[in-house]
């Protein structure tokens, strides 16, 4: 397990220091919309490397944002499932999402408040 050190005391730099890379919250993401198998994520549209993708599921698991739960042994495959701690993160995926929606031109509406989070996410 890698040693958390984090920035300051600050609650946002050290949030950051977990989550603020450039794959995190994708991967979060894609677990909110029920990805849950690592082929599923390494065939987001933002095309996940696949060395990159095995880093950043072991760190979320280190900093229990997600479990892990083998439904195949041979060869071993895991499924993957957002914990408490990780779907706290909703509210703050919304938010980046509704900016996101807002401040930048062509991307296309993620959210609705009728149907719920992400709802309208192509597959």
């Amino acid at each position: 397990m890698r040693t958390k050190e984090f920035r300051s005391k600050c609650p946002i730099a050290s949030s950051l220091d977990i989550l603020g890379d450039k794959w995190t919250l994708v991967v979060i993401r894609d677990l909110f919309r029920g990805k849950e198998k690592f082929r599923d994520f390494a065939a987001s549209p933002e095309k996940i490397k696949t060395n990159i993708l095995t880093d950043r599921l072991k760190w979320l698991e280190e900093n229990k944002i997600i479990q892990k739960k083998p439904y195949q042994t041979k060869p071993t495959r895991n499924l993957y499932a957002l914990t408490e701690k990780g779907r706290d993160l909703e509210p703050v995926l919304r938010a980046i999402a509704l900016w996101g929606e807002t401040h930048i031109e062509g991307t296309f509406k993620v959210t609705n408040k009728v149907r719920g989070f992400f709802s309208d996410i192509r597959k």
